[in-house]
């Protein structure tokens, strides 16, 4: 977690072709992200399949025939006063197109409500009969996917991991959070655009084994220490990176890094570190000044970047940026719908209303002109963002961002999601996650402020990591992908000068502790609390704490023979 608010301060410094298939009444495709180092997949376009039929569980008898309404209803159990008028929605699909070959299948329920409420809608695999005139309440299936906060419109999720292929699905949604009723429209309502779907998404295929990381091609650019590059007025064309035979590893053994840049043993070590005014805002001196001090090249450097679309704040990737990657650095990306140089911010409804869409689209074109895989994040932290909109609007303009890259051919994007991670947040996590089509890898941001932030209380590094990393595996967010630390960070302890250089010490065992996270990047900045006689949070505030740092460096998990470090 962070103090909100603190650390940003420092951040503003700073295949074949596609056959069109069209089923039901949602318009619309999602080019499936390919990274230039995967064999080529033939992806479909969405399938979007009308509902075959939906009702409302209820027990309350006023109801009637809910199965012939052109509404359904949610509430919560205590509902409009009655402790007995909970009702849930469900819907019924029959999907029947999806190929036998296809892989990787997406499935995403759309259904609309008329007016926004502060509610969470979760959708459920349910095990009622949508035909029943009005069918009992029951214990509600496995959760699938949440909303926070119901939009005037069309609302979203995820129910991919029910829906795996042809079969008959039904789902129901469950309300939380409003004691009054929600309606939305059903198969019978009048308007065709208006009745619950279901958007499919797969790939035809065989996925290939983990390949090793390419080598970053050469690519024209300015020396690191001029000023960034102008952004290109159109969008370069691919260039396809070569794998260095030199690290060509076979699948299977360490040293093998998937298309989504996953290590296949160990963890990839990765640094934040600020440039400043008195060094003249040189990026790439930042970090190379922290490599000598520790002895090794970080495989991940972490940028912020703003909306800008103009200088090393908003040209992104810029001139030390291009020179990392050649230098075989892996890069993410982390960009922020802000003007950091304006100290102004944007809202999410300005990213996905298409009022930005020609700086989305000129950041794509850059991006996808490297032409090797880099991390890529939208909106660190959006739990912190208040004034930037609802849960449910990050999630919108997150997708909105994914869709323009995939349209734009940006594949080469490996998108993490990033959050906090604080416990105080974790009713909102589900219905601030795009959906698992959209994200890649799913990262947090754990600190020990220890007494920066108020507290005594000192936190080893495997209870730093361990609480979100737990959450995440008992409410299933994020199954099955990767797992990354986009900031960590500790405080020393002056009632014990060697605490610090312990914790860096021990922290490559709580990462093998925590096999699932595959990426830890030290967000090295003062900027993140105040600096006082008993907080400073860099890293190397003083010899020991660099001791520490230099010798968890040095731990055989965090030395991939493939990244910055060999």
């Amino acid at each position: 977690m962070t103090r909100h608010g603190l650390h940003r301060i420092t951040r503003f410094r700073s295949g074949p072709r596609r056959k069109a298939i069209a089923i039901g009444v949602v318009g619309g495709s999602v080019v499936a992200g390919i990274v230039a180092t995967m064999m080529p997949l033939l992806a479909s376009d969405d399938l979007s399949i009308r509902a075959a039929a939906d009702t409302t569980a209820t027990a309350v008898s006023q109801d009637g025939d809910n199965a012939a309404k052109s509404t359904l209803a949610t509430c919560a159990t205590r509902c409009d006063g009655n402790p007995r008028g909970g009702r849930e929605a469900v819907i019924e699909f029959a999907v029947t197109t999806v190929p036998a070959a296809a892989i990787n299948v997406r499935a995403t329920l759309r259904v609309h409500a008329w007016q926004q409420f502060a509610a969470t809608v979760t959708a459920h695999a349910s095990p009622l009969s949508a035909r029943e005139a009005r069918p009992p309440l029951t214990s509600a299936g496995a959760a699938l996917d949440s909303v926070t906060g119901v939009s005037k419109g069309v609302n979203e999720w995820d129910i991919s991991k029910l829906v795996t292929g042809n079969g008959t699905w039904t789902v129901s949604l469950a309300q939380s959070g409003l004691e009054s009723r929600i309606y939305w429209a059903s198969v019978e309502n009048r308007n065709p655009d208006l009745r619950p779907s279901l958007v499919i998404s797969y790939d035809i295929g065989t996925r290939p084994s983990s390949t090793t990381r390419p080598t970053p091609s050469p690519t024209p650019s300015a020396s690191p220490t001029t000023a960034a590059p102008k952004p290109s007025p159109t969008v370069a064309p691919t260039r396809t990176p070569t794998p260095s035979a030199s690290t060509t590893i076979p699948p299977g053994k360490c040293g093998a890094v998937s298309d989504k840049l996953v290590p296949s043993c160990g963890a990839w070590w990765g640094m934040y570190s600020p440039a400043s005014a008195g060094g003249g805002w040189d990026h790439g001196k930042a970090v190379t000044d922290v490599e000598a001090q520790v002895g090794r090249k970080f495989d991940i450097v972490h940028r912020y970047h703003d909306f800008s679309n103009s200088g090393s704040n908003g040209a992104f990737p810029d001139a030390y940026e291009s020179q990392q990657m050649r230098e075989g650095r892996l890069m993410f990306f982390a960009w922020e719908s802000r003007d950091f140089s304006a100290g102004t911010t944007l809202k999410w409804a300005d990213v996905y209303s298409g009022r930005q869409d020609e700086t989305i689209d000129a950041v794509a074109g850059r991006i996808r002109a490297t032409g090797v895989p880099v991390f890529m994040g939208f909106d660190h932290e959006p739990e912190d963002e208040p004034a930037k909109g609802s849960d449910a609007e990050f999630v919108r303009a997150w997708r909105y961002v994914y869709e323009r890259f995939a349209k734009a051919g940006a594949t080469n994007a490996v998108w993490v999601w990033t959050m906090m991670g604080w416990s105080g947040h974790y009713s909102r996590y589900a219905g601030l996650y795009p959906g698992d089509r959209y994200v890649d890898w799913v990262a947090y941001d754990p600190y020990n402020f220890h007494v920066c932030n108020g507290s005594t209380v000192w936190k080893s590094p495997s209870t730093t990591v361990s609480g979100f990393y737990r959450w995440l595996d008992e409410n299933g967010i994020g199954a099955g992908k990767p797992r990354m630390l986009a900031e960590f960070g500790t405080n020393f302890n002056s009632a014990d000068p060697g605490a610090k250089q312990r914790w860096f010490q021990e922290f490559p065992a709580a990462l093998k502790a925590h096999p699932k996270i595959k990426a830890a990047i030290y967000f090295n900045s003062p900027g993140m609390t105040t600096r006082t006689a008993t907080c400073d949070m860099t890293m190397n505030h003083d010899a020991s704490a660099v001791a520490g740092f230099s010798q968890a460096g040095r731990d055989g998990y965090l030395r991939q023979p493939t990244g910055g470090s060999r």
